[in-house]
């Protein structure tokens, strides 16, 4: 039996009963300091513990930092939870926070990397929010992975924008794209090899146009609705992502390596 402790929106668990296939979503934040037990063979049970006391994450803990669905923002609220998450780790065992890639500074469909320049402070409100989350755990020697677009089949852009129907924004955008499945071993694999004040970033290395992916949903025959199209034309572009540096330090690949191959269709 295994203990996953939580604080605020941020999960530690036992590494000796957790994998990257047992690890629980949840889609909204969590109650500062419930607990919960559980097994591989038992279904999750759910007790509240005092609100007086502080969790503390120890040696064979591992300490798991998202918002509610990996990746979403809280403003500023959402900061100062990080800041309680970090204080909560004795420096032992493993502590990471799944940010975004949004900080990256490239907005005109170009290449991007673990090591391009991130936007300056004071430059748009939602990467000020991220970066200097991102700060806070670096400053308490966790890691930082930042995470392309998440999606599973009723979950993510296409699923937006496939129940909207017409949407305002230009096609030719360039998305990056990783399944929430990736984005958990990802996670994982960076706990597990407790590393230390690291930035990595998480996508499936296809990165594709706006376009591009409504056309594999319409291709893959998955889905009820149609999609009507996109017509925007100024907005900005994109970029595209490319984690090799991570794949190599880490020895981690990802389950879906692209959307088409998610759906089952060829690109």
């Amino acid at each position: 039996m295994g203990t996953i402790s939580c604080v605020s929106n941020f999960i530690f668990l036992s590494k000796n009963s957790i994998s990257s296939s047992s690890l629980p979503f949840f889609k909204k934040p969590i109650p500062i300091f419930q607990s919960f037990n559980f097994s591989s063979s038992s279904s999750l049970q759910v007790s509240a513990s005092s609100t007086s006391g502080k969790a503390m994450v120890g040696e064979n803990d591992l300490l798991i930092v998202g918002p509610g669905v990996l990746g979403r923002l809280v403003a500023e609220k959402w900061r100062e939870s990080i800041r309680l998450a970090a204080l909560s780790w004795n420096g032992e065992g493993s502590f990471v926070f799944t940010s975004s890639s949004a900080p990256y500074d490239c907005n005109d469909n170009g290449p991007c990397d673990e090591d391009t320049p991130t936007v300056p402070i004071g430059r748009s409100p939602r990467t000020d929010t991220l970066l200097k989350a991102e700060k806070v755990v670096l400053e308490f020697d966790g890691c930082v992975v930042r995470l392309a677009g998440l999606y599973k089949m009723d979950r993510g852009a296409h699923f937006y924008w496939l129940h909207k129907g017409t949407v305002d924004a230009r096609p030719d955008h360039i998305l990056n794209l990783i399944h929430y499945e990736d984005a958990a071993s990802l996670s994982v694999t960076i706990l597990k090899k407790k590393l230390r004040g690291r930035i990595f970033l998480g996508c499936d290395n296809h990165p594709l146009s706006r376009q591009e992916v409504m056309d594999l949903v319409d291709k893959s025959g998955k889905f009820d609705k149609k999609f009507q199209g996109f017509t925007g034309t100024s907005d900005p572009l994109g970029k595209k992502l490319n984690n090799s540096n991570t794949r190599k330090e880490l020895g981690w690949e990802p389950k879906y390596p692209s959307f088409a191959h998610f759906l089952g269709v060829s690109e």
